[in-house]
């Protein structure tokens, strides 16, 4: 990447949120800047304006254009993820790293579909993946389906939400739900600041690996979320599908995806419960054929892709075998 263009678009927006002027029904707002970032990556309170309706539109560009300062300011690779426009709600590039990325119109969108990853997933493998494989990186998974959605459905987003510290490794913390539960504590008020902008949204959760534990038990606490979908789940924090309240529950398990050989128990806080997709778990199955392994999903022409398509845009899988209840 060239110094120059950077450092130029690093001074534009750095401007730009020394003094943010907002436009709603009134006369213009000027509200200064606040320091740090917000906790859920929204914009804090004293960079919207008072006295007027803010529109979603506003609330998503102020919280764009203060991330992008800030990974401007981390250096590359996220300076450069900044320079090319990309959408971030949430950056933190301590320890592991946080980064929560939209892809597509999020203030006009009518549907959401929120992705959530497993194990091992750090915001420096957010877009390269996990040993260097694209396939294994949710900002990658997130392109995929969006660039599926977005053929079918404009009025479409997607969000590659890392908003919480997966288990390192297949150890202790992989097979507890610790780390699970801090991450729906986060997706929770996540989705409910966005549903206070979108209130009339349908909200699509989807968790691949350990990320399908932290959906299902924030799906708990989201009575507005209308489906769940896990991929190469290990559990989802409950022990029947109808524990999720209103939620509809989608299972992909591929034959060929080796977490169908962890241990469908939980003892004295051990373990990670029943698979969603093991008999009389109550989740519709979606279609695996071909999906060669665990990070095979949302690979592009993945049948998976498609079913998990159907399901943010109507609530279903259009295939007539597919939708099975277990």
């Amino acid at each position: 990447m060239r110094i120059l263009p950077l450092a130029l678009a690093l001074a534009g927006l750095v401007a730009a949120t020394s003094l943010v002027v907002l436009t709603v029904a009134g006369p213009a707002v000027v509200a200064p800047a606040a320091a740090g970032p917000a906790a859920t990556g929204f914009p804090p309170r004293s960079t919207l304006p008072n006295g007027g309706p803010v529109q979603a539109a506003t609330v998503y560009r102020v919280a764009y254009r203060e991330t992008a300062v800030r990974m401007l300011a981390a250096g590359c690779p996220y300076a450069g993820w900044a320079a090319q426009g990309r959408q971030f709600l949430q950056f933190d590039p301590a320890g592991d790293g946080r980064a929560v990325e939209v892809l597509g119109d999020l203030a006009n969108a009518t549907r959401l579909a929120i992705l959530v990853p497993g194990v091992d997933t750090t915001l420096a493998d957010f877009d390269r993946g996990l040993g260097g494989v694209p396939r294994r990186a949710p900002g990658a998974q997130a392109r995929n389906l969006y660039a599926a959605l977005s053929m079918r459905a404009p009025d479409t987003a997607v969000i590659a939400w890392l908003g919480y510290d997966p288990p390192e490794g297949i150890g202790l913390a992989a097979a507890t739900e610790g780390r699970a539960r801090d991450g729906a504590a986060a997706l929770t008020a996540f989705v409910r600041d966005l549903l206070r902008w979108r209130p009339d949204a349908a909200v699509t959760l989807i968790g691949h690996s350990y990320g399908s534990v932290v959906v299902g038990l924030a799906a708990e606490r989201l009575p507005e979320v209308r489906d769940v979908v896990t991929l190469g789940a290990p559990g989802i924090g409950v022990d029947h599908a109808g524990d999720l309240g209103g939620a509809r529950v989608w299972s992909a398990l591929a034959p060929t995806d080796w977490i169908r050989r962890i241990p469908q128990v939980r003892v004295l806080g051990l373990g990670l419960g029943p698979q969603p997709s093991s008999a009389g778990f109550g989740a519709r199955e979606l279609p695996t054929d071909g999906v060669a392994g665990h990070d095979f999903y949302l690979v592009p022409g993945s049948v998976t892709l498609k079913a998990v398509g159907d399901v943010v845009l109507s609530g279903g899988a259009h295939h007539e075998s597919w939708g099975r209840v277990s």
